[in-house]
Order: C-alpha cells, then structure tokens, then sequence
C-alpha cells in the first residue's frame, strides 16, 4: 500500500549536478524525491523513514523535517502524518482537489492573517496545480507583494494581505 524506502549501495552516492555546472540545493532534490515517489504511487501517499531517506539522498535527518515542513503543507495540498518509534515512518498523503474545492480548502486554511512568504508558496502551488491562470497568478503576487502594503502600517500588513489574498480567490470559483 505504501512505499518503504530502502537504501541500496548504488543509492548511497547522488549527484545532485544536474549537467552544465548547475548545482541542484539538497531541499529542492529531497522535495523532487519525495514527489517521484509520489507520482509511483497510485494512492498518492508515500511513507518514508525518515533516517532511511537522508543515509540515501546523503543528508541530514533535519533536512528532510525542513522539506516536510515548508513543501508539504495543508496550504499546498498534503498531509504529513509521523509515527515515532523504532518502526515509525512519516506518512505523506497528497490530496486530490478539483479546482473549487481547492480554492476552498485555501481560502479556509488562511485564517486571519498572511505573510508575504506563505502567501508566495500558496501562489506557487496554484501554479503548480494549474488551478489559476498565469496572469491571474501574477495579478496575485503583486495584490501580496510587501511593496503594495507599504502605506499600511506593519502590524495591520498581513492581515489586510489576507483579505485582499482571499477576495481575489473568490473571484476565482
């Protein structure tokens, strides 16, 4: 049902070069990781030891929690669940969404307040799910952008963020 990761020895090495001098950053390799294992996996969930994973992409454990952490999201549309213990695994469920019941689950996920950098990330993952046009995408990003709160005094920044971020997702379904 779900996939175990197993170290190998020609797993032990991983050039993360990914031709012409470019040099992939281990989060972004670990999130590519994790996503492929996705992709193989018809149920879209995944379970990973945690260890397991970083002796085979040559990491630290903690990257792997800094990836789950920022990547994996509610927001973004997954669900992390962990089991502590000698056989614990960490569990990663992407959610199947149509369009309008994504923009719900965002829209619910919100709160009352955004930041500039979860409002990037919810902005990226519309892009990535194809749930939101480019130009509406990019309209978006500048309605978010800290430049546009400049007049708005800090401790009311993310909170009008958050309703103007909101509005424009209604406009949406």
């Amino acid at each position: 049902m779900y996939n175990d990761i197993k170290v190998k020895e020609s797993q032990s090495q991983i050039d993360f070069d990914k031709g012409c001098g470019y040099q992939m950053r281990i989060s972004d390799y670990v999130a590519n990781y994790i996503l492929e294992l996705l992709e193989e996996n018809e149920d879209e969930s995944v379970e990973i030891k945690r260890n397991e994973l970083a002796n085979t992409i040559g990491c630290v454990p903690s990257q792997i929690n800094y990836v789950l952490t920022s990547r994996f999201t509610p927001e973004q549309g997954y669900l992390v669940e962990s089991q502590r213990g000698g056989g614990g695994y960490i569990r990663i469920t992407r959610k199947s969404y149509n369009k309008e019941s994504y923009i719900m689950h965002i829209m619910h996920n919100i709160g009352d307040t955004l930041d500039t950098a979860t409002a990037k990330s919810i902005i990226h993952s519309l892009s990535q799910k194809q749930a939101v046009q480019t130009n509406t995408l990019k309209a978006m990003a500048a309605a978010v952008s800290n430049q546009a709160y400049t007049v708005v005094p800090q401790a009311k920044r993310d909170q009008l963020r958050a309703s103007v971020f909101k509005n424009m997702l209604i406009t949406q379904l």
